[in-house]
C-alpha cells in the first residue's frame, strides 16, 4: 500500500554513474521548473515565490516518498482555472485550508486503494479535459501577451474574448513582440542544444532586453512588487465550524491532483519501461499537499512535462526529483532578484507554449475520425470544461462512457466473430519454439481494461523475441484500448520483439488502421486465423536463428 520507491532502490543499491546522471537531469529540470512555478503561480492569482515554494517543497516530497522513479511534483497547469476560482470565492486562507484537506483525501484514496480504479477514466474523456484546460489556460494569458491594462477580467470563457477584441487597439507592441520571441525561443532552441531547456533561455534574454533597454511593459515587479525569498512555516486560519465550506473544492483539488499524477506516472513507466506504485503515489501526493501549504505553497500533482524532461535528460531514479527541488532552493536564495524582473508577456508566451503542448490536438482529432461513442464522451467533456466547470465535465463524462459502454455492449450481443477452424488447435502451441509466445486477449478491449491488457502484453512480449496477439474475441476497441495498444506496440517493436495478431475481425482492423497500429505492426504480420500467424513466427525465428 505504502512502498516509496526511493527506499526500495536505496535498499538494492544504486550505481555512482546513476546518481551523476540522475543530478545532473535533477539540475536541468530545476531550470525548466522556474520559470514554470512562477508562471503557474500568477497565472492563478498568487504572488510568484509561491509557485516556486511549492516545486520545492511539494517537489522534494513526491519525490522522496512516492510510487514512480521519475516523477517530478510540483504546480501545475491544470491547476490554473481551478485555484484562481477557488481564490475568487474564497481567498487565499480558504485556498490554503482546501489544499490541506485534499492532501487529506489523496491520503485516504491511496490507503483505500482507489488508485488503480482512476485507470478506468476513459482516453476521450481525459483528452477532452486536458484540451479545454488548455485552450483556458491559453485565453487567460491572452491579456498579458498583449499587454492590455484591463483591472478586472471576467471569469467566462466568452466575456473575457469580448473584452479582448474591446481592447485590441490598446495593445502593447512591445509586449506582444516579447510574447512572441518567447513562443519562438521556447519552441525553436531544442534545434541549438537539447541540454537548456528553451523556457529558461527565453526568460534570461527577455528580462535583459527589457532591464537594459527600459521598455515599458509589465513585469513581476511591477505588478506584484518585491517577491520574497523566505521560506517560513505559519498556520493557515483553521475556523472547525466553517471545514464543510471547503468540501467541494478539496475535492476538486483531489479528483485533478490524483488523475494528473497517475496519468503523468504512467507517461513515465512508458519511457523508461518502469512500473510506478499507484497508491503509493497518491499517498505521496497527499502528504504534499498537506504539508505545502504551512510554507505558503499551492496544490501540487506530478508534472507530465517536466518528469517527460527529467526522462530525457537521463534521470531514472527519485534522487533527481530530490536535486531539482535543491536547485530550486539554492536559486530562490541568491537569485530571486533577478526573477521580479521577469516581464509578464514573457510569462505568457511560455504558458501558450504549454497551452499547446498540453492540447494533445493529434489525439483530439484521432478521436473525432473515430467511433461516434468516443467523440460524444470527448466533445462533451471539452465544451463543459471550457464553457461550464472541469468538475461537472469528468461527472458527466464518467456518466456519458458508462451508458454509452452499456449501449455498445448491447450492440455486441449476436455479433458473429471471427473464428478460425484451428482455434483448439493444441499443437500449434506446443510445437512453439522458445522465443515465441502466445498472448489471447480473451474479450472487448475498452477503457476498464485496456490498461490490464496493455501490461499483459507488455510484460508477455519483452521477454519474447516474437509475440502472436489473438484478437478472435476482440469484439470492438475503444480509443482508451487504441491508446495503450499503440504505445504497447512501440514499446516492443523498440524493444526488438516482433510483434503478430490473428483473428481481428473487420471492425477492429479499421479501428486499428485508423490509428495507425496496423502500419505500426505491419499489414504483413495481421493474419486471419491462428495457424497461419504461427507459420509465419516459425519462419522469422528461423531467419534469426541464422543471422
Amino acid at each position: 500500500m505504502f512502498e516509496p520507491k526511493f527506499f526500495t532502490l536505496i535498499k538494492n543499491g544504486i550505481s555512482r554513474e546513476q546518481i551523476i546522471a540522475d543530478m545532473i537531469a535533477g539540475t536541468i529540470v530545476g531550470i525548466v521548473a522556474l520559470p514554470l512555478a512562477i508562471a503557474f503561480a500568477v497565472a492563478s492569482g498568487v504572488s510568484p515565490e509561491k509557485g516556486i515554494i511549492t516545486a520545492i517543497v511539494a517537489g522534494f516530497i513526491i519525490s522522496f516518498l512516492g510510487g514512480s522513479k521519475v516523477q517530478i511534483g510540483g504546480p501545475t497547469g491544470a491547476f490554473i482555472i481551478i485555484l484562481y476560482g477557488i481564490i475568487e470565492q474564497y481567498g487565499t486562507n480558504g485556498l490554503l485550508i482546501s489544499t490541506i484537506m485534499a492532501g487529506v483525501i489523496l491520503i485516504l484514496f491511496g490507503l483505500f486503494k482507489l488508485g488503480n480504479l482512476l485507470r478506468y477514466f476513459p482516453h476521450p474523456l481525459v483528452v477532452g479535459f486536458t484540451s479545454g484546460i488548455a485552450l483556458v489556460i491559453f485565453t487567460t494569458q491572452i491579456k498579458d501577451a498583449l499587454g492590455l491594462e484591463i483591472s478586472k477580467l471576467p471569469s467566462a470563457f466568452f466575456e473575457k474574448w469580448i473584452i479582448y477584441i474591446e481592447h485590441i487597439n490598446d495593445t502593447n507592441l512591445y509586449a506582444l513582440a516579447i510574447t512572441v520571441c518567447t513562443i519562438l525561443i521556447t519552441i525553436n532552441f531544442k534545434y541549438i542544444t537539447m541540454k537548456i531547456p528553451g523556457s529558461f533561455i527565453a526568460i534570461v534574454s527577455m528580462t535583459l532586453l527589457v532591464h537594459f533597454l527600459h521598455l515599458p511593459v509589465t513585469t513581476i515587479e511591477t505588478f506584484f512588487g518585491t517577491i520574497s525569498n523566505d521560506i517560513t512555516f505559519s498556520l493557515p486560519n483553521f475556523e472547525l465550524a466553517n471545514l464543510s465550506t471547503y468540501l467541494v473544492p478539496a475535492f476538486i483539488i483531489a479528483l485533478l491532483g490524483g488523475v494528473e499524477s497517475l496519468l503523468s506516472a504512467v507517461v513515465a513507466d512508458g519511457m523508461i519501461g518502469g512500473n510506478h506504485r499507484s497508491n503509493t503515489e497518491l499517498i505521496a501526493q497527499g502528504i504534499a499537499n498537506i504539508v505545502t501549504p504551512f510554507f505558503g505553497g499551492i496544490p501540487a500533482t506530478g508534472a507530465i512535462a517536466r518528469t517527460a524532461t527529467n526522462v530525457e535528460n537521463g534521470g531514472r531514479t527519485p534522487i533527481a526529483g530530490i536535486t531539482h527541488s535543491l536547485v530550486l532552493l539554492l536559486i530562490m536564495l541568491v537569485f530571486i532578484d533577478f526573477a521580479k524582473l521577469i516581464p509578464m508577456s514573457c510569462l505568457a508566451g511560455i504558458l501558450i507554449v504549454v497551452a499547446y503542448k498540453m492540447s494533445e490536438w493529434k489525439s483530439f482529432i484521432s478521436i473525432l475520425q473515430g467511433s461516434p461513442f468516443d467523440y460524444i464522451v470527448l466533445l462533451s467533456t471539452f465544451i463543459l470544461t471550457v464553457l461550464v466547470d472541469l468538475t461537472v465535465a469528468i461527472q458527466v463524462g464518467i456518466v456519458l462512457s458508462a451508458l454509452l459502454f452499456m449501449k455498445r455492449m448491447a450492440d455486441v450481443d449476436g455479433r458473429e466473430l471471427i473464428v478460425s477452424h484451428d482455434i483448439d488447435d493444441i499443437e500449434n502451441y506446443e510445437n512453439l519454439p522458445q522465443g515465441i509466445s502466445v498472448y489471447e486477449i480473451g474479450g472487448p478491449l475498452f477503457f476498464a481494461s485496456a490498461k490490464q491488457y496493455a501490461e499483459l502484453i507488455k510484460e508477455r512480449g519483452i521477454s519474447s523475441k516474437i509475440l502472436i496477439i489473438r484478437m478472435r474475441h476482440v469484439s470492438f476497441i475503444d480509443s482508451t484500448a487504441l491508446h495503450n495498444f499503440q504505445e504497447t506496440i512501440k514499446l516492443l517493436r523498440d524493444n526488438g520483439t516482433v510483434v503478430l495478431t490473428s483473428g481481428t475481425n473487420d471492425n477492429v482492423f479499421t479501428d486499428l488502421q485508423k490509428y495507425n497500429i496496423v502500419a505500426l505492426i505491419g499489414e504483413v504480420y495481421m493474419h486471419r486465423t491462428f495457424a497461419r500467424a504461427v507459420a509465419q513466427a516459425k519462419e522469422l525465428h528461423k531467419r534469426y536463428d541464422k543471422e
